[in-house]
This record gives structure tokens, C-alpha cells and sequence, in this order.
């Protein structure tokens, strides 16, 4: 099985050594799922898994736009359209310097499972740019993205492709983007999600992600008659996700203690309580400020300059800033200071040591692929609010967020069980694996 792997591997690797970030998702993947394929006669001769890390489209173009001073600006746009063999693409769009054919790539790949777990008719895409909202002005902000849809509208549609939000893409930036797509197409139609709720958002959207993978980590915790209640809560990021991972860990009478950005962490041992949770987002939202403002207002509290959450003794840990970002180091430190369970928020937080870490010592552990599909979830939610030109309540959603988080967590269960644990990583890819993968057989060579 070891050389199977191995093979796999090199194979994928031969056309992607210079994509790092999605290398490594290929490696996490394949390492579950090939030995499941191996037992599965359906599967045999089929190259289903080859087939599935392959995008089947690829789109990268310029975007030209003018900033404030006239001058013209160049970046680069893409859109990953990974898999459509059980819906149409849907994923977010990221704009951040960072941003690469590796990691859209990564984030596509991971976007094919997390969309199957959620039961939900969808396929998986991801796109962006490297383009930096942070410091622009409203005017550039609006005036990129015009640009990018006008590049982008073309492969596009709410039975094509379903765009999001994702880092550095928020409201303000759906909104620009699906003005300029309803201009160009003149049509109204569903084609964004995470949309204003006067224009066909859903209720719960902003939220979805964050509460979905603390509603995950109380799943792991109740499987094994525990609870988040009363329990030390270290997050990481301040961004949408963790702001609203804080806000439901509270909701659940947790005590958060920590929330960070690029710049460090704060250590606030008193706990984040609701009026400091509602400064945060005040300063990350409106004042787009930096974290380190927090110890200003709240002197008894701690930043940690150019620190992450992790040497932070805690009960549960949720990194939710970005890939990579908790290293071995970091999961021994959380192991030794007694953290049970971990639950990402982000997408690929934990780099493959630190998964090992937390399964040697069979800690509860969520892959974000299982953990934070709430976020997807809900946006196949806002889709279906979309057809039906209805909204539901916010109760309504909640409810069906909790029912789709609760139904990830049952499957993981399936095909994750070990002896005295479960390995929801190997859940969480053989589950995610078996809907795309027998929908794809069942289409044919396509």
C-alpha cells in the first residue's frame, strides 16, 4: 500500500512539484482514500482518484484597474473549476498578495470534499486574486472588482459557477462584484453568495463558518460525553471565521481567551467576553484596525507580538486565520498544556507534523474540510433561498446548519472509527470521497 501511495504521488508530482500547498493536500488526501479505493472492486482500473485531483478547468487573466491617483495597476485573476460531478462549482474567491495557482488549487481540492460532506448539490471551484484590499480606498476596492467580473462573468452562473467570499472578499466586495455581473448579464441571479439580505443574501451567512466549526468540536466532544461548556478556548485570527467561532463558543458558555492577526496575538486571561467580542469586530470591520489596538481599551490583557495563540494553555484550540499556520512545534506546546480537541476553522491551518501530533496522541482532531463546511453549507442554503426568491428565518437556518454540521460529524464517524478513536481526518476524506467519486463513474469519461 506504502508504494501505491508513493507512486500516486510521484505521479501527481511530476506535473505540480512547483505547487507546494497542493501537493500537500494531494499527499493528506490520498494517503486516507487510496487504501479504501484498493478495497473497493468498483473503483478498480478507473484512475478515479487521479481524475479527481485534476482540475477540469483552469482560468487565469489580467485585471486591469485605476487607483485614486489615475495611475493603472495590473494584478492577476484566477478560478479554479475543480469538479462539477455533483453540482455546480461553488467556492470563495480570495483576494490577498499571497495568493497562487498552488494554493486556489489546494483550496479547490479540499473544496470537493467539503462540498460532498455537506450532502448538498454542490461542486467545487475557488478563485481569486493577488490583489490586497487591505489600504485601498472604497473607490479602488469597487473599481477592482468591477474589472475582475468583467474577466470572470463569462464562465459564470448560478447553474455554472457559484462564487464567494473568502479572505479579503467580504460583503462589500460580493456587492461590487455582483453589480458589475447583473450589468453585464442583465439578469438578477444567484450566481454570489455571502450577498447583502436585501439582494438575496441568507440569514446566518456571515456567521456560518464560525459557528459551524464550534458546533463540530461540540459534536467530537459529545461523542465522547463531554462538553464545550466551561471549557478554555484559544482562537486564532480575528477575521470573520474566528470572530464568529468566539461569538458561538460564548453562546455555548465557553471562555475565550485569545484572537490574533499578521501583526500577533492577544492574551486576554479574563476571558473575551460579549462587549470586548463586539470591539473586536468594530475594529477588524469598520475601523479595519489592528488587534494590538485591543490592549489599549483592555489594559489587563496581553499582545504577544508577531506570536501565534499556541503556547497559550487552553481545552480547545481553533485555528482560523490560514493554511499552515499551526506548526509541530505549536501541537506539541497545545498537547503539553493540556488541549483535548481541535477544530479548524481555517482551511489546512495544521501543517501534516502537527496532525501527526494530535493522532499519536489521539486528541480530538477536525480537518477543516469536515469542520468548517459550514460556511458552504450555508451558501448552498442562500442557492436554494435563491430558486425559491424566499428567505428563511434565522432560526430556520441555524437549525439546518446545526442538522448539515450534525450529519459531517455522522459520517466521519462511518469510515473514520479506529480501536478506542476516530480519526476524523480518514472519516471526513473517505466520506467526502465516495459521493464524487460515484457520481463521476456513474457519468461516464467525462
Amino acid at each position: 500500500m506504502k508504494k501505491i501511495i508513493e507512486n500516486f504521488i510521484a505521479e501527481i508530482d511530476r506535473k505540480n512539484s512547483h505547487e507546494p500547498e497542493f501537493m500537500q493536500a494531494v499527499r493528506e488526501i490520498s494517503e486516507n482514500v487510496l487504501p479504501y479505493i484498493v478495497s473497493q472492486d468498483i473503483y478498480h482500473g478507473k484512475n478515479i482518484l487521479m481524475r479527481m485531483v485534476e482540475p477540469e478547468r483552469v482560468l487565469m487573466f489580467r485585471v486591469n484597474w485605476v487607483d485614486d491617483n489615475g495611475e493603472i495597476q495590473v494584478n492577476r485573476g484566477y478560478r479554479v473549476q475543480m469538479n462539477s460531478a455533483i453540482g455546480p462549482y461553488k467556492g470563495g474567491l480570495r483576494f490577498h498578495p499571497t495568493v497562487n495557482l498552488s494554493i486556489l488549487k489546494f483550496l479547490a481540492l479540499e473544496q470537493v470534499f467539503k462540498n460532498s460532506l455537506t450532502t448538498l448539490p454542490m461542486g467545487a471551484g475557488k478563485g481569486g486574486s493577488d490583489f490586497d484590499p487591505k489600504g485601498k480606498s472604497d473607490g479602488e476596492v469597487m473599481r477592482f472588482c468591477q474589472s475582475f467580473m468583467t474577466e470572470l462573468y463569462r464562465y459564470i452562473g448560478p447553474n455554472t459557477d457559484v462564487p464567494a467570499g473568502d479572505i479579503g472578499v467580504g460583503g462589500r466586495e460580493i456587492g461590487y462584484m455582483f453589480g458589475q455581473y447583473k450589468k453585464l448579464k442583465k439578469e438578477f441571479s444567484g450566481v454570489l453568495t455571502g450577498k447583502g439580505l436585501s439582494w438575496g443574501g441568507s440569514l446566518i451567512r456571515p456567521e456560518a463558518t464560525g459557528y459551524g466549526t464550534v458546533y463540530f468540536a461540540e459534536n467530537m466532544l459529545k461523542h465522547i460525553s463531554d462538553s464545550i461548556k466551561g471549557k478554555t478556548v484559544t482562537i486564532s485570527g480575528s477575521g470573520n471565521v474566528a470572530q464568529y467561532a468566539a461569538e458561538k463558543c460564548l453562546h455555548l458558555s465557553a471562555k475565550v481567551i485569545s484572537m490574533s492577526d499578521s501583526s500577533g496575538t492577544i492574551f486576554d486571561e479574563e476571558g473575551i467576553d460579549k462587549e470586548k467580542l463586539a470591539y473586536i469586530m468594530n475594529l477588524k470591520n469598520n475601523e479595519r484596525g489592528r488587534i494590538s489596538e485591543y490592549t489599549k481599551k483592555y489594559s489587563n490583557a496581553k499582545f504577544l507580538k508577531n506570536k501565534t495563540p499556541w503556547d497559550i494553555p487552553c481545552d480547545i484550540a481553533l485555528p482560523c486565520a490560514t493554511q499552515n499556520e499551526l506548526k509541530e512545534k505549536d501541537a506539541k506546546s497545545l498537547i503539553n498544556n493540556g488541549c483535548v480537541c481541535v477544530s479548524e476553522g481555517a482551511n489546512m491551518p495544521c501543517v501534516p507534523g502537527a496532525i501527526k501530533v494530535f493522532k499519536a496522541h489521539k486528541i480530538l482532531y477536525a480537518p477543516g474540510k469536515a469542520s468548517n463546511a459550514g460556511g458552504v453549507a450555508v451558501s448552498g442554503l442562500e442557492m436554494a433561498q435563491n430558486s425559491l426568491r424566499y428567505s428563511w428565518s434565522r432560526e430556520e437556518v441555524d437549525s439546518k446548519l446545526q442538522e448539515i454540521m450534525n450529519d459531517i460529524h455522522a459520517s466521519c464517524l462511518t469510515h473514520g472509527q479506529e480501536k478506542g478513536w476516530v480519526d476524523y481526518e480518514k472519516g471526513a476524506n473517505i466520506a467526502g470521497f465516495i459521493k464524487v467519486a460515484d457520481a463521476m463513474l456513474a457519468q461516464g469519461i467525462v
